[in-house]
């Protein structure tokens, strides 16, 4: 369990005192800030506060981190062009962790000695978070993740919190939805790549609600690596094994390939793809074979809210689309979450008066401490471990709309 020290106003006193006279501060302005009102619009000034945006950019894993850039970027300009934080523009260092954990163990340490940033975003996977988390939080440096769902991530210490809810709340609402199409549903079978903390997280849990909540047969789980690219082998004995609902657990590119290739040899029955499968670019993945594939999700287009409707105009932008998926939703809200929440100390003590350690400590707190955050995903909250508060969640099936685009289409709300 987490136990905060309550914040020192005079011990920090003394200490930028002391680091203002050996020319250490961070953050120090540039000139005097302009729209100072937090949440107002206007021009930036002064030194940038660095924020690190730490995901996939490359490896079997880009195509999840593609979808986390565009967020990024959109948030980026969307509070700068507001004012960044009470006039203070963000900017955001860009470190990619690949696929695999020391790609994610360098972008951390990039990310806290090179760029030397308040906070980090990232990583992309729960498996890269389980290593590289542990090193921001011994540098007591705030870590939001925006696609880790695994079991244990807030866990991993005192400064790591999560903007993507966990899989076990999640993920059984798509069985759910499932079993409304078809009430017939007794024979499920499963696939996971067992080489992914998350999706080993998260096929647990539909093993468990396959069997314990909805008391169906689970008749076969095969297993296969996030690398593999021929699932022939795992395909036919899904088959074999006459289920009328699978369930897979993986990353969009082999997930994606999976799908496909059961298609392909004939399997016409439910399926249902984990949250790796939330990104657009699973759609030229599968393809025509992806129509019809049911996913939960923690994010709704449809949400009638300020922010929301201004991240979907930001998204249609970049992206000429009205449909952002729910990477790029959660990404942009956790660098609104950092955003708010610097906004929220400097309006208490000026962060160009403040240490570096001060502010990273400041923040990890506030983000905890600082009550609702209204977001694309809706309002959030955040316990005192770091796990995600959130009031909604959804399950979309795909439609397929060409060969290789598509849209999640919003078919329950819980």
């Amino acid at each position: 369990m987490r136990q905060h020290q309550t914040f020192n106003p005079k011990l920090r006193e003394r200490t930028v005192a002391v680091v203002s006279a050996a020319g250490l501060l961070l953050l120090a302005a540039c000139g005097a800030p302009t729209a100072g009102a937090p949440g107002g619009s206007g021009a930036t000034s002064g030194e940038p506060i660095p924020i690190c945006f730490s995901v996939a950019q490359t490896s079997n894993t880009a195509l999840l981190g593609q979808d986390q850039v565009v967020g990024a970027k959109i948030a980026e300009k969307y509070f700068n062009d507001k004012g960044g934080v009470n006039g203070r523009p963000i900017k955001l260092f860009y470190e990619d962790t690949a696929g695999d954990e020391n790609g994610a163990i360098n972008a951390f340490q990039n990310c806290i000695n090179k760029d030397k940033v308040v906070g980090i975003v990232g990583p992309t996977l729960s498996q890269q978070a389980f290593a590289a988390d542990k090193i921001a939080d011994a540098a007591k440096v705030p870590v939001l993740g925006p696609s880790n769902t695994a079991a244990g991530i807030p866990q991993i210490g005192e400064y790591v919190s999560r903007v993507s809810a966990p899989v076990a709340v999640v993920a059984p609402n798509a069985v759910r939805e499932a079993l409304k199409q078809n009430a017939n549903i007794k024979n499920v079978a499963v696939a996971f790549a067992q080489n992914d903390a998350f999706s080993k997280s998260e096929t647990g849990t539909f093993q468990k609600t396959v069997t314990e909540t909805f008391k169906l047969n689970l008749v076969t789980v095969q297993t296969f690596q996030t690398t593999d690219t021929d699932f022939t082998t795992q395909a036919t004995n899904l088959i074999n094994s006459k289920p009328e609902l699978i369930i897979i657990s993986g990353l969009a590119a082999d997930g994606g390939n999976l799908v496909k290739q059961l298609r392909e040899l004939g399997y016409k029955g439910l399926m249902i793809g984990g949250n790796g499968f939330n990104t657009t670019q699973v759609f030229p993945v599968c393809q025509a074979q992806c129509d019809g594939l049911i996913i939960a999700q923690a994010y709704a287009p449809g949400l009638d809210s300020a922010i929301n409707k201004d991240f979907i105009a930001g998204y249609d932008a970049e992206k000429k689309s009205k449909l952002p998926p729910q990477l790029t939703a959660q990404a942009f809200t956790a660098v609104q979450v950092f955003v708010d929440s610097l906004k929220a100390i400097d309006t208490k003590t000026k962060l160009s008066g403040m240490q570096l350690a001060d502010i990273r400590t400041a923040l990890n707190q506030q983000m905890l401490l600082g009550g609702k955050y209204d977001t694309p995903l809706g309002p959030i909250s955040f316990d005192k471990e770091g796990e995600i508060n959130q009031g909604k969640f959804y399950v979309a099936q795909v439609k397929m709309t060409s060969g290789t685009e598509g849209n999640f289409n919003i078919i329950g709300t819980y």
